[in-house]
C-alpha cells in the first residue's frame, strides 16, 4: 500500500513530464472539431435526404 503523501509526490512528478498544448495549439484543434463536425452532419443530412426521396419515390412506384 502507498503511503498517500507518496503517491501524491508521484501524481505531480507525471504531471510534469506532461506537454501541454500551447494556446493557439488548442485554438486550431477546437476549430477543426467544429468545422469537421458540420461537415459531417452536412453530408449525413444529404445522405438522409437522399435515401428519404429513393425510398418515397420507390414506395409510390409500388402502391
Amino acid at each position: 500500500m502507498i503511503n498517500p503523501f507518496e503517491f501524491m509526490q508521484q501524481v505531480r512528478a507525471e504531471g510534469s513530464k506532461v506537454t501541454w498544448p500551447s494556446r493557439r495549439e488548442t485554438l486550431i484543434t477546437t476549430a477543426m472539431v467544429f468545422v469537421f463536425a458540420i461537415i459531417a452532419s452536412l453530408f449525413f443530412l444529404l445522405a438522409d435526404t437522399v435515401i428519404r426521396h429513393s425510398m418515397s419515390t420507390l414506395l409510390s412506384f409500388l402502391r
